[in-house]
């Protein structure tokens, strides 16, 4: 080989590793979101592209309607941010994105596609609902084949232990669709859905390692999306937990922070800073910045990474990302976990531009005070936060649940058992919307309300009481058939596999067949009061009146359109009788009811004797 030749095949050797380099530089991984709608409200796309040295690039569109209005270097150079115009004129496709670095360019295919349905077509969920809330990895197996998935962090599966992963999925839901039909249920909560690729397996869900994909535990992205359209059709609806506050800590953004300020407190390994869980310093005249620094900045737990909100970036790719979801896999509501921890403003702006797009949506934020004050304080318009203004349509009763958990070991005397939850319902003035409060008598946070007992007469008066009153009802799994356990050594203890839900189960608690008689009587007690709720107008918009407790017996009505629905609980463990003259202005001039729980007809004369404990909803 002669020193000509030699130096030539230097130079193409040279090239093609130049060429090479740049290649590797221009290596792109992913890009959120994956794919995007046309005539969306909002004409702007945050796209977050991931790739080595990503950053480095230059990037240029060429299709009508579709202009990049800017792109943001971050401090890692393996993130670069393409923020575009999405015009009016648009059209469903597939457009390329361009990617130059140096000579090389690189061709990105990104798609469109055309919206289901206009934004004010989504309806979310309302008072004429009940919301039946699950923990999809303790509710039914229905895939064993996706328990153990190849190439995810190290977990173990093992129904034995309470903290681990047991192996319910999307499939084991979706076989069954029609037991909540048969039960009365109309809307569907899921605890999150999206992976949670943790060290462990994170098997509740709160700890996000990928905002745009299903677990694969759980199943897929279709398989999710199919499961939605399955249960509407059957007249169900399906709310998706979502998390702003924090994500997982085997995030992407926690290996290679895309910038310092990404997340509230990064030196995480150094100086942990955990919140105090405290939320009052939202509310609190007299509150410190310390305190309110520790509050809404400090990390859930190590293993949950605070995001900082007040970084526009972050939360354009949150907002994107529950927009995403929501055409998509047509979710037909949000509930927001933890939503005090995260920035009050950047919330509210979400949630503003949310109201905008989707007029007739609901969204439900977790505010875990038990003050009826501070619940109100959070409402969209409430008159106690005013100049500002969450604009959050629906917060969580956390004052019903404590009342209603107190009032189960205690008589009714004085201001003590069901007198609580009559002073609850006196503050309701501070709600801008009361109808839109979301009442509950336990989740998965809590112990069950049977604790680790089975008293089934105090079980359905609490129930009767929640899917009467003026809210919106919330049931956790299990309780139609009398699933019980305490927080005592672990939150596992109230999140149990539900009987049948695994092949290997003895027994199936979702056939009467297999359902013990107690079983069947609770079940039995749910699925009359939900099928005759649904649909009941009386409930899902009347008017309440509710009466000062009298010997034991708390009593309200529910009115609307001519119709009332008279509803007596004895708060007593004893035998009670009590005159119906105090309740003549509801009651008027009527003789006798149809109690929906029993199919009695009772008799509504000078005076009314009820059983220990007794619960009635009568139809006048």
């Amino acid at each position: 080989m002669n020193f000509s030749t030699m130096k030539q095949l230097l130079a193409t050797l040279g090239a093609l590793l130049l060429s090479l380099h740049t290649f590797a530089a221009m290596n792109i991984h992913k890009i959120d979101p994956p794919f995007w709608y046309a005539d969306m409200q909002n004409p702007e796309l945050q796209l977050m592209v991931y790739g080595e040295g990503i950053a480095h690039a230059a990037v240029t569109v060429d299709v009508p309607g579709v202009t990049i209005t800017s792109t943001v270097r971050l401090e890692s150079p393996n993130y670069l941010l393409v923020y575009l115009n999405i015009g009016k004129e648009a059209q469903p496709g597939t457009f390329n994105l361009y990617f130059t670095q140096g000579k090389k360019k690189t061709t990105y295919p990104y798609q469109l596609k055309a919206r289901a349905r206009k934004g004010s077509d989504h309806k979310g969920f309302d008072a004429s609902d009940a919301l039946y809330l699950l923990m999809p990895d303790r509710f039914a197996n229905g895939n064993p084949d996706n328990d153990v998935v190849p190439g995810m962090n190290e977990y173990k599966v093992d129904r034995n232990d309470p903290n681990a992963r047991h192996g319910g999925d999307l499939a084991g839901i979706a076989q069954h669709l029609d037991y909540f039909v048969d039960l009365g249920i109309t809307a569907l909560w899921f605890t999150p859905v999206l992976e949670n690729d943790m060290q462990g397996g994170s098997y509740h869900g709160y700890a996000t390692t990928d905002y745009y994909k299903v677990d694969p535990r759980f199943g897929t992205n279709d398989e999710y999306r199919q499961l939605i359209a399955d249960a509407h059709a059957r007249g169900i609806k399906v709310v998706m937990d979502m998390i702003f506050n924090h994500c997982g800590v085997d995030h992407v953004w926690i290996k290679d922070m895309p910038s310092r300020d990404w997340f509230n407190n990064p030196d995480h390994e150094k100086n942990f800073v955990q919140t105090s869980f405290k939320l009052t310093p939202h509310v609190d005249p007299y509150a410190s910045n310390y305190d309110f620094e520790q509050m809404n900045d400090g990390w859930f737990v190590p293993s949950m990474p605070d995001l900082n909100q007040r970084n526009p970036h972050v939360m354009r790719y949150l907002i994107q990302n529950s927009f995403w979801w929501i055409e998509y896999a047509q979710i037909d509501g949000i509930r927001m976990d933890t939503y005090p921890y995260a920035d009050y403003d950047a919330m509210a702006a979400w949630m503003k531009e949310l109201n905008e797009a989707y007029p007739n949506y609901n969204t439900v934020g977790e505010t875990w005070v038990v003050e009826p004050a501070y619940t109100a304080w959070w409402q969209k318009d409430s008159k106690l936060s005013a100049p500002r203004n969450s604009y959050l349509k629906t917060v969580m009763d956390f004052s019903f649940y404590d009342k209603i958990n107190l009032a189960k070991t205690e008589q009714t005397t004085g201001f003590n058992g069901l007198d609580r939850i009559y002073n609850n319902f006196v503050y309701d003035y501070l709600y801008p919307n009361p109808a839109s409060v979301l009442a509950f008598i336990e989740n998965h946070d809590t112990d069950r309300y049977l604790a680790d007992g089975n008293n089934l007469a105090m079980l359905k008066q609490a129930s009767t009481l929640l899917l009467t009153t003026h809210r919106i009802p919330q049931l956790y799994y299990g309780t139609e058939v009398m699933m019980n356990g305490v927080k005592q050594l672990s939150d596992g203890y109230v999140r149990k596999d539900f009987p049948g839900g695994w092949a290997a189960d003895k027994q199936s608690a979702f056939t009467a067949r297999e359902r013990t008689a107690a079983q069947n009587e609770c079940y039995n007690f749910y699925r009359t009061l939900l099928n005759w709720r649904k649909g009941n107008d009386v409930i899902a918009k009347g008017t309440m009146t509710q009466f000062l407790t009298q010997n034991g017996v708390y009593a309200y009505a529910r009115q609307y359109q001519g119709k009332t629905v008279f509803v007596m609980l004895n708060g007593t463990d004893k035998e009670t009788t009590l005159p119906l003259k105090c309740y003549r202005e509801v009651l008027q001039e009527s003789k006798q009811g149809r109690d929906v729980l029993s199919g009695r007809i009772i008799a509504l004369g000078d005076s009314i004797t009820m059983a220990a404990r007794e619960s009635l909803v009568i139809e006048l």
